[in-house]
């Protein structure tokens, strides 16, 4: 039988928001942990070059969004116009490095330059949510849903997904055809030898034709979410995510194994909308994911909780081994790290909540 103090705390696995599409594209912006980010607070690593030279190709790249002219006009005339559009300067800019080399900060930095300093019109959003919105709303919506914007930027392009990644190439070719510039992130595994150069060259073949209209822009450095710090704290007992859960205001509180049963009845496109406005995720038995599908999904909520800086405060397994090994050395390898990165930070946030 729950006692007041739980039953007074709100569950995630009990929210099952309904998110319209116009407000899939209205959100479209970074998150919140980037929300007043700007190149000159990024600080580069000394004994890191390309991320010096990174801040410097980015600024560039905003610089000539600034300068591609008029605002682009709606209707059949708008159309033609965006068409005819030839913005000086490359299409695309592409950021490529390992995890928690400040790729994000940068490419938010970037959209403040041209939306929040330059009064022009960009959209933001990581690669599954602009799927999503393609799915929510059909493709050529879609395109005329982004095409007003001067920039839109990809956050954390994937390459693992052959549907997904076919529709990305084509949504893209569509908004560079109508004058838009893009800008896109990616990951490459840690430790690997030569890796960023592969990963170039897979985002460069994906995007076919565009491959040439893009410059590409090497981010070196170690993850800064570890600099110093463990990979993942010690978990706590049940009773201290419990007391923690009672005692903040906005926590949720549920079973690790209850979260990751409603997570298979919402959509990916509306974890965004499950999370916000919650202080802190409180899950008590966090166990090992065996399933594909489980943790993919899982993958989705973590970059949601990391997008909107929630803590998470956790009993059981520590999160960096939240995933089987066959999972991590698996196909969705990239994805899998990030969560641990991005899942492991969260944890310290929340340990310190403890």
């Amino acid at each position: 039988m729950s006692s007041p103090e739980e039953t007074a705390v709100q569950s995630l696995a009990a929210r099952s928001p309904r998110v319209p599409p116009e407000q899939l594209v209205a959100e479209l912006v970074p998150p919140p942990r980037f929300g007043d980010v700007r190149f000159a607070t990024y600080v580069p690593a000394p004994d890191q070059p390309t991320q010096a030279g990174a801040v410097q190709a980015m600024d560039a790249f905003g610089s000539g969004v600034l300068a591609g002219g008029q605002e682009k006009g709606g209707g059949l005339a708008g159309l033609f116009k965006r068409r005819s559009a030839t913005p000086a300067g490359p299409s695309g800019i592409y950021l490529d490095g390992g995890f928690g080399v400040g790729k994000t900060h940068l490419l938010s930095s970037l959209y403040h330059q041209v939306v929040t300093d330059g009064g022009r019109r960009a959209a933001y959003g990581t690669f599954v949510e602009y799927t999503n919105l393609v799915g929510a709303l059909g493709f050529l919506p879609a395109v005329e849903a982004l095409a007003d914007n001067a920039l839109v930027c990809i956050d954390e392009f994937e390459l693992d997904d052959p549907g997904d990644t076919v529709l990305m190439s084509r949504l893209m070719r569509e908004l560079v055809d109508r004058g838009v510039r893009l800008a896109a992130t990616s990951n490459t595994l840690p430790g690997a030898l030569g890796e960023g150069r592969f990963a170039a060259q897979d985002f460069q073949r994906e995007i076919q034709a565009l491959a040439g209209r893009f410059d590409v822009v090497r981010v070196d450095g170690e993850d800064y979410r570890h600099r110093g710090l463990p990979a993942a704290p010690e978990p706590l007992d049940d009773a201290a995510v419990e007391r923690v859960a009672a005692s903040r205001e906005g926590a949720t509180l549920d079973d690790f194994s209850a979260v990751l049963s409603h997570l298979a009845d919402v959509h990916p496109s509306r974890y965004g909308a499950m999370v916000a406005g919650t202080s802190a995720v409180c899950l008590r038995g966090v166990s090992t994911v065996s399933d594909q599908m489980v943790g993919l999904r899982m993958v989705v909520l973590a970059d949601r909780l990391y997008d909107r800086d929630v803590p998470v405060v956790a009993s059981g397994v520590p999160f960096d081994e939240v995933f089987t090994t066959e999972l991590v050395e698996g196909g969705y390898r990239k994805k899998y790290l990030r969560a641990v990165s991005r899942l492991s930070a969260l944890a310290r946030d929340g340990a310190a909540l403890a």
